[in-house]
């Protein structure tokens, strides 16, 4: 029976106050729809962009943004791991409308989710039925030989029963973070375990109450730092020799950091992006018609309005500006949509 060491120790206690204390202040604030949908979208491109990237993909964040909006005819793999993630990002967030019980089979679909078309099919979707090792890249060497084969879907299964046992019982942000590191440390796939862990623990933290979908991306606290993430997260030596000495609190006190460290970006961001959202009546008027109708064209707008024509090209040029909408199209057949 999975059962983790920690303790709660001043760091980590004094690390859940303030993540609640944040939390609380995002949740008093009102920000525009625009705005809201401006960082949901961002959220999405900087995970898949920090998630990938910790496992080696090369592709910048500016040209993951590229992909996810137009994704490219002739794919490559290192393309298919980004609209993948991105995909398995998309799917989680709509079950939190109805929040399913993590189970190992929810777990095999999202690591079949994120490797699709990648990898090996019979091992896609499948827990590994082959040994495997984690080796250390600066020293060359194995650092971490994860429980046999045969073990592992019982090691999941007390993982998963551990989760609905404790849900109620511990605060979320240790679940979240207890279940990350163990589940790393059990290596239960044959490639995909950090994206399919990273996923769960997202989804975990969202369906207890924390939103890391649509505001931030824990994902890149990791990326920015990924030799103390991997040295966090793992361990060393022989999981039959280690098993029953993990001791989770280290771990548990740098996750939390690093969803502090997300959340004071997010809210930093925020108190800047606000300011330049501030719109004029005439602008919010072109924006709401963008989003009952799809887009504009000057010649709509100037049906709703009694502005002479130079203004109306300044009421756009100004929203182009504050990055708020984007010009579609050449000459009479120029329309504008919101850029998001």
């Amino acid at each position: 029976m999975f059962k983790p060491i920690f303790q709660l120790n001043t760091s980590l206690l004094n690390n859940i106050v303030h993540i609640k204390n944040l939390i609380s202040e995002l949740n008093k604030q009102k920000f525009p729809e625009i705005v809201l949908a401006r960082f949901e979208k961002d959220s999405y491109a900087v995970s898949a962009f920090a998630s990938t990237s910790i496992e080696g993909n090369p592709i910048p964040l500016t040209d993951v943004r590229k992909i996810l909006k137009n994704a490219p005819v002739h794919i490559r793999d290192t393309e298919k791991e980004i609209l993948n993630y991105n995909k398995a990002l998309e799917y989680l967030d709509t079950q939190l409308t109805k929040p399913k019980p993590i189970t190992a089979s929810f777990i095999r679909s999202v690591q079949f989710a994120v490797t699709e078309g990648l990898i090996d099919k019979k091992n896609a979707g499948k827990f590994r039925s082959e040994p495997v090792v984690v080796n250390d890249p600066r020293k060359r060497q194995i650092a971490y030989i994860p429980p046999n084969a045969p073990d592992v879907e019982e090691l999941m299964n007390e993982l998963v029963a551990y989760l609905e046992k404790e849900y109620n019982r511990i605060d979320p942000l240790l679940l979240a973070g207890i279940f990350h590191k163990q589940f790393v440390v059990i290596h239960p796939f044959m490639d995909g375990n950090g994206r399919t862990a990273r996923l769960i623990t997202k989804y975990l933290l969202a369906r207890m109450g924390l939103d890391t979908f649509r505001l931030f991306s824990f994902e890149n606290y990791y990326n920015q730092n990924v030799t103390r993430y991997f040295s966090s997260v793992g361990v060393l030596g022989d999981y039959y020799d280690v098993s029953d000495k993990i001791d989770f609190t280290d771990w548990l006190v740098y996750f939390t950091d690093g969803i502090i460290n997300e959340l004071l970006r997010v809210q930093k961001l925020l108190k800047e992006t606000i300011p330049s959202f501030k719109l004029s009546e005439h602008e919010k008027t072109i924006v709401e018609y963008i989003k009952k109708n799809g887009t504009i064209s000057i010649s709509e707008y100037a049906k709703i309005t009694d502005r002479a024509h130079s203004t109306q090209i300044l009421d756009f040029k100004r929203l182009v500006d504050k990055n708020i909408i984007e010009k579609q199209g050449q000459g009479k057949a120029t329309y504008y949509t919101l850029k998001v």
